[in-house]
């Protein structure tokens, strides 16, 4: 089994920085919920590609920040994980955070997902936050 994070564009030209910052931090989150990494792929993408793939594969037609493909076997956590960076950008704004701290809570959502943390119901999305808000306090924007 292939084990690596890896960072890919789909039709826009995004720069993720301090990729090897964020490998770390998301390895520490995986190792804390007590997985282990197969192949988890982040693909950014535009608001338009993601939509396509929403109604392509979700039946949805609603704008979305990110969708996660779950190919986890056992404890060994693998997956496509798809963010509009369009959709970031406006949320960052929407919920007044830092275009960089906003990316960050989408990829550690799709790595969360991957854990097994699911959003649908209200409680869901309530520990899916909490979750977001410990681990990030553990990324330091400072460093």
């Amino acid at each position: 089994m292939e084990i690596d994070i890896c960072f890919y564009n789909e039709d826009v030209n995004y720069v993720l920085i301090s990729k090897r910052k964020i490998r770390s931090w998301l390895l520490s989150v995986i190792e804390q919920e007590q997985k282990e990494l197969g192949t988890v792929s982040y693909i950014f993408c535009s608001d338009s590609y993601l939509l396509a793939m929403n109604k392509q594969y979700l039946n949805a037609s609603y704008f979305t920040d990110v969708i996660t493909f779950d190919y986890t076997e056992g404890r060994f956590i693998s997956g496509d994980v798809f963010i509009s960076v369009d959709r970031v950008k406006e949320n960052a704004k929407l919920y007044q955070q830092k275009y960089f701290q906003e990316m960050l809570r989408v990829i550690l959502h799709g790595v969360l997902h991957l854990c097994g943390y699911k959003d649908k119901s209200e409680q869901e999305v309530k520990q899916m936050r909490e979750k977001e808000d410990y681990y990030l306090q553990k990324f330091d924007l400072d460093d």
